[in-house]
């Protein structure tokens, strides 16, 4: 299905999970840890600067990540219906809650409600720290009843509603139907995982591209949707991504088979946020240099507004293993609600007509100058509307994400449910390179290392 982006840059910030800001691997790990357990002093504040107003009558005080606004200009006119209202950019960079938790542990806080906050990256964190409070109290119950359950289920932890959801992701397969074409490749998202190799070797054969594939090196994003096409269950007790079960060392033996086809950059960190924005393989795909891709849907959306002809991109779901289940992952990004913030029925409010905001939505998905996010609403009713009355401005990619979204599985929340991709992937990449010939060896060790860390957490 041919899908027209708008203008976006390759230069702006990705959608969810944000980016590691100037922080170095190992800062980032022992920031995002102590920040985590509630550890961080209150000489953070100083160091980031701005001071906490605390006044019993101040107005109500969002606070929302950069890239959201940049993408979602919408957001303006929503704002527009909160009069008085202090918006701000929040304080962050690089997952660094730290000012969160420093004014959390003064029992204080700037702001009522964060929109930004990724349940798998942050959001054990905060409750672990005692910074957020359950939504439940405050979200009307029929949006409860309205949030797609296994949404609900990702923004939930112990049963208690810690995310309001706002931004979806979904990851599946985007392809150049330019370059497959000339490839001989015919015009469909491959089923299985042996076809979506079958195709890149085609299109390197042919010498349609220099490279039929590609995929970005970072684990939630490449090795967790790529295990999750075979099981979902890939988790242990705990909540930790179990890297030594078959369907994550086949993950990696797959991304193994994938690298001869890829641009020879591809497990190279990207050239912002240390590392995480910018990513070689966004790079090759925007220069049209790549056939095959997968990535959440809004990577293609945006890196295909730079090619001659947008409309050559083609989007559908992931590719699964023949035995597979042909699950992937999904996250959404939404709005955490301070425990010692105020006007938290306002916050309620404001964050119910941010999320159901119709425009908000159409520009998400149609695109605008700002960008062409692609990331669809969490409610059922919103879909439902759609069905009933499909609007004309609507591509067919939003019923593939939502299909999609049916097999989908989040990544389960844990204190560590970021990091612990972070900690792995130089030890998987081992294996990657050749400097580890076994793979269940080298998935041995990332296992022994991220239980290392827990422990001393």
């Amino acid at each position: 299905m041919a899908v027209r982006p708008r203008q976006a840059s390759v230069q702006k910030p990705e959608s969810t999970p944000p980016g590691l800001g100037n922080a170095t691997r190992r800062d980032f790990i022992a920031r995002s840890l102590t920040a985590g357990l509630g550890l961080a002093g209150v000489g953070t504040i100083s160091k980031i600067g701005g001071g906490a107003a605390y006044a019993a009558d101040r107005p109500l005080t969002p606070t929302i990540y950069q890239w959201i606004q940049n993408f979602h200009p919408g957001i303006a006119t929503v704002n527009a219906r909160f009069p008085g209202i202090n918006y701000q950019i929040a304080p962050v960079e690089g997952f660094g809650i730290e000012r969160f938790v420093a004014e959390a542990k003064n029992k204080e806080s700037t702001w009522d409600v964060y929109v930004g906050q990724t349940p798998f990256v942050e959001m054990s964190a905060l409750v672990k720290a005692d910074v957020i409070e359950p939504w439940d109290k405050y979200i009307p119950k029929d949006v409860i009843d309205d949030l797609i359950p296994s949404i609900r289920e990702e923004c939930t932890i112990d049963g208690k509603l810690y995310n309001w959801p706002f931004c979806l992701d979904v990851i599946g397969t985007g392809w150049h139907s330019g370059l497959t074409s000339a490839a001989g490749v015919a015009d469909a998202a491959p089923a299985t995982w042996d076809d979506f190799l079958a195709a890149a070797r085609m299109i390197v054969d042919k010498q349609a591209a220099p490279w039929g594939a590609t995929f970005d090196g970072h684990g939630w994003r490449s090795l967790a949707p790529i295990a999750h096409s075979m099981s979902p269950h890939v988790y242990t007790s705990e909540g930790l991504f179990d890297f030594t079960s078959e369907p994550a060392i086949e993950a990696l033996k797959l991304m193994k088979q994938i690298m001869p086809l890829a641009n020879p950059d591809v497990l190279l960190e990207g050239t912002s946020d240390a590392g995480v924005s910018g990513t070689p393989d966004e790079a090759a795909f925007a220069a049209q240099r790549v056939g095959l891709y997968f990535k959440y849907f809004n990577a293609p959306l945006r890196m295909a507004a730079n090619w001659d002809d947008p409309k050559a991109l083609h989007l559908g779901p992931l590719p699964k293993f023949a035995n597979g289940e042909g699950s992937t992952v999904f996250w959404t990004t939404g709005c955490a609600l301070f425990k010692y913030g105020q006007n938290k029925e306002k916050a309620a409010e404001y964050v119910k007509a941010l999320t159901y905001d119709r425009q908000i939505w159409r520009d998400s998905i149609v695109g605008t100058p700002s960008g062409h996010p692609g990331q669809l609403p969490p409610y059922t009713s919103i879909y439902a509307e759609w069905r009933a009355d499909k609007p004309d401005w609507m591509p067919d990619f939003v019923s593939l994400v939502r299909d999609q979204l049916d097999r989908a599985k989040a990544i389960t929340n844990h204190l560590f449910g970021l990091q612990q991709f972070v900690i792995g992937k130089p030890i998987w990449e081992t294996y990657l390179k050749g400097e580890e010939a076994d793979p269940k060896l080298a998935m041995q060790k990332v296992a022994e290392a991220v239980n290392a860390e827990v422990k001393k957490g």
